[in-house]
């Protein structure tokens, strides 16, 4: 039987990074993955969506480059290439991550782990008809789509009419009309990309906006850029049903049937637990998720959980740092997991990005607040780049202390800017200290910079 001081099981995003780091720091490390390494974000969502929307974008130069003063005739977009190329990206990234992972001496076990209990000095964890022992556990198994009990949803799955992120992203053909249930990030995107490759998009959203917890005044302009593309929203609409080739929707009472090629199923994920047996070591799920401290540890002693599988950012810059965190307090480390900072990005056309509290949840925590927002449109270089854009950011500042606590945009770069913006907000800087900061001109950045002398 084969012992490891540290199992993870889950070879995404928060896994495998735990497993380099944790083989570089010399714990006999072994991951355990039993589809692909680098889970849903590498193969069936970041990285791959990606791919989807850099192609959109250089279509979408081509074809609207008179703008700027460039002519090009016969503009055409070739799907079935577009998702050749995402796969050699995915295959070269997983390549690297495999690599990774054995110049950092970390084992890579191949299926499906089960908990096989507890050992007097761990745990084991069996994998098809091999069992192993580890002094400790890091759960990193990721999330799956939310499945809602929805009449026709899952026959309509077996038909291969409606789709999840993974199908979507290897489909061979675009459809003529897809319809997108839920207008959250990975919704928008697929619009987003399909749109802009032809395909006439019906977003269909419960909520009154679109792009969840997003600063409403922001998400307003993203969904009037949407609409200029051609997508149509369909807010405060329940779906209740699916036929054939059709998703039949209610709003106040009115039937609505929304047809479609395909449907594009997004409406949120839930953690991964299914048979792991974490009920063989006492692991607590109250919620589906695991609940977990700020060191990421669970109610088990020396069982951690990293990643969606916790249930608190699903988001893989979070699992990333969660993983370093977790193993970090393995090795005795001092280090613990802050929320407060961590960014988020939409990257549509154009890409909308955040961190921190937006004027809604700063005022229902309770901040005396000031804002301040400014056009993206005071940046020269914007206004070189972007003919008519209607891009922004807007700060929330706390007056108590001076401090930014939320800093929100929509226009271009935006999610290249953002990681700036969280680290005012982590350093917990005051306004007057940010000011002093030279930004590099011309850039768009420069407009974070200009809007902090409006707070």
């Amino acid at each position: 039987m084969e012992r490891f001081d540290l199992i993870v099981i889950g070879g995404g995003p928060a896994g495998y990074l735990a497993g380099e780091r944790a083989g570089a720091a010399g714990l006999r490390t072994a991951v355990i993955e039993k589809r692909f390494l680098g889970g849903v974000c590498l193969n069936e969502g970041c990285i791959p969506s990606k791919a989807f929307l850099h192609s959109a974008k250089v279509y979408d130069s081509a074809c609207h480059g008179d703008k700027y003063g460039v002519t090009v005739r016969d503009v055409s977009i070739d799907h079935a290439k577009v998702v050749a190329r995402k796969n050699k990206v995915v295959k070269v990234l997983v390549s690297g991550i495999s690599a990774q992972l054995k110049r950092c001496g970390v084992t890579v076990i191949q299926g499906e782990a089960i908990i096989g209990g507890k050992r007097d000095n761990g745990f084991a964890v069996r994998v098809g008809d091999s069992v192993y022992e580890t002094e400790k556990l890091l759960l990193a198994t990721g999330s799956v789509p939310v499945i809602p009990p929805i009449p026709g949803l899952r026959e309509g799955m077996e038909t291969g009419f409606v789709l999840t992120n993974r199908e979507i992203l290897d489909l061979a053909e675009a459809p003529g009309t897809l319809a997108v249930i839920g207008g959250g990030v990975v919704g928008l995107e697929m619009a987003c990309y399909f749109s802009a490759i032809g395909v006439k998009v019906t977003v269909i959203e419960l909520a009154d906006k679109i792009a969840g917890s997003t600063d409403a005044r922001i998400s307003g302009i993203l969904q009037k850029n949407s609409e200029k593309k051609g997508i149509d929203f369909r807010l405060g609409t329940r779906v209740v049903s699916i036929g054939t080739n059709t998703v039949i929707c209610k709003k106040e009472g009115e039937t609505i049937l929304v047809p479609a090629d395909k449907a594009l199923l997004s409406v949120g994920r839930r953690a991964l637990t299914d048979g792991l047996h974490l009920d063989t070591i006492g692991v607590y799920t109250p919620h589906g998720s695991v609940i977990t401290d700020e060191y990421l540890r669970t109610n088990v002693p020396g069982v951690y959980a990293a990643g969606d599988i916790n249930g608190k950012s699903m988001l893989a810059h979070t699992a990333y740092r969660e993983s370093e965190v977790a193993v970090n307090h393995m090795l005795g480390k001092h280090d613990r997991m802050r929320y407060h900072a961590i960014p988020s990005v939409i990257y549509t056309s154009p890409e909308v990005a955040s961190v921190g509290e937006t004027e809604e949840t700063a005022l229902e925590k309770g901040y005396d607040i000031k804002t301040a927002v400014l056009p993206m449109r005071f940046s020269g270089r914007y206004l070189a780049e972007v003919e008519g854009g209607d891009g922004l950011v807007k700060l929330v500042a706390d007056k108590k202390y001076n401090r930014l606590i939320g800093v929100h945009m929509i226009g271009s770069y935006a999610s290249e800017i953002i990681y700036g913006a969280a680290m005012m907000i982590e350093t917990e800087m005051t306004v007057n200290s940010l000011k002093e900061i030279v930004f590099p001109h011309p850039t768009i950045c420069e407009v974070l910079h200009e809007a902090l002398y409006e707070i």
